[in-house]
Parts: structure tokens; sequence; C-alpha cells
């Protein structure tokens, strides 16, 4: 890895050559595949499921679909996992899960602050996140402060009761804005600093191939 790298990319691909079963690297990466889902989902089944007695329906809460996950490695074995969601003017930060096995090393502290730093690039100053109360020094140690808790409900779900944090940030040197390379805004996540597949294609002349739909109009 050079030292541009940015932390929520630090995986290697493992293949025939690479992979040694006694690596210990760590290594974090944003989940691209479906095998990567399987991966975050079986942590987290792990974790939620079955250490927190967590319910199905509440762990796998149909917001999958519509965020960023983070997965880290220990050698080629996923240990942890951290989504992502996005709205108007922050990030959330939320289902950090390490297993257990892997808890004293410092995967825990590397895949927040890879989220917070992917947040930081995709041009977001405020992270806010829901910790259980036990966890509110884990999340203070990156800068996150307790908001003030209501005085007419109590966050509870899944049975832990939970606090309010928000971490506010600098602005990243490098964000991505409409101002950015438009090859860099279509490379896949995570993976702005190198090029992607459509760089590539972008070799090829444009030759503009066209095709009619079954009602005459003209498609690309």
């Amino acid at each position: 890895m050079t030292k541009t790298t940015p932390i929520y990319d630090t995986y290697w691909e493992p293949d025939a050559n690479s992979a040694r079963p006694n690596d210990t690297r760590y290594g974090i990466k944003v989940a691209h595949s479906l095998n990567d889902m399987m991966q975050v989902a079986a942590i987290r089944a792990a974790v939620f499921m079955s250490e927190q007695n967590c319910p199905y329906h509440e762990e796998f809460d149909g917001n999958d679909f519509c965020a960023v996950h983070l997965i880290g490695y220990r050698g080629f074995e996923p240990v942890a996992c951290l989504r992502a969601r996005f709205f108007a003017d922050f990030a959330k930060l939320e289902r950090l899960a390490v297993r257990n096995e892997y808890r004293n090393t410092r995967m825990s502290f590397a895949i927040v602050r890879a989220g917070i730093e992917l947040a930081r690039k995709k041009g977001y100053r405020r992270v806010y996140g829901h910790a259980q109360d036990r966890l509110v020094n884990f999340w203070s140690r990156f800068g996150a402060r307790p908001l003030p808790k209501s005085k007419d409900k109590e966050l509870v779900f899944s049975d832990y009761s939970y606090t309010e944090m928000l971490l506010e940030t600098d602005r990243h040197s490098d964000p991505i804005t409409l101002d950015s390379d438009p090859y860099t805004i279509i490379r896949p996540e995570g993976s702005w600093h190198r090029s992607g597949v459509l760089d590539n294609s972008a070799q090829r002349p444009a030759s503009s191939p066209q095709r009619h739909d079954l009602n005459g109009h003209v498609s690309g």
C-alpha cells in the first residue's frame, strides 16, 4: 500500500500466489459484491443475533441496500463491519460489529476511523450515531460528544438503551464535489483514488452506438 492509500481501502484481494494462512495483516474495504454482503451478514449475525439475542427483523432492518458497508479483515478472514448511511447534512455510522475473538485488537478503532474518513471524503463534516450507553466512552475517543437526552422519551431499541452521539470534523482536504474529475465520481465507492473500469473504457473512441426500442425511440 502507498502512503496515499485511504484507510477505507487497505485490504488486498487474495489470489493463489498471495494467500497465506498465517497472514495477520489488517485491512479494510468497502463492500461491493454479494459475497461481501454475505460476510457482513455473517459478522452481524454472530455478534448481534447470537451474542445479544437481537431478533432477525430488527437486525436486518431494511436499510442495508441503501447504505455503504465497510468490512475489516485480519489476513483474509472477515472480522468486523460497519454501516454508513448519508443524509442531507450528516452521515450516520451504525451497526459496528467485531467478532468476539478480535475485540482486543485495533480493528474496532481502525474501522470506525475508516468510516469517519469515508464520510469526510464524501464532504460530510457531521457524523452522527447511536451508541449503547456502555459504549459512550468508546465513541468519545474519536471526538464524538453525547447529545442531550430527551426528557420525554429514552432512546431504546432491541433491548438496549442508547445515547445519541455527534462528531463534528474538519473539512476534508480533497472532498468529492461537483468540481471533482467526472471519472473520479463514477469510480466504485471508496475507490476514488485509483482508476476504474470506466477510466479504461475512455481509451476507446466514442462511437455512440444506438438502438431502437419497440416504439421506435432511440436509446443508448
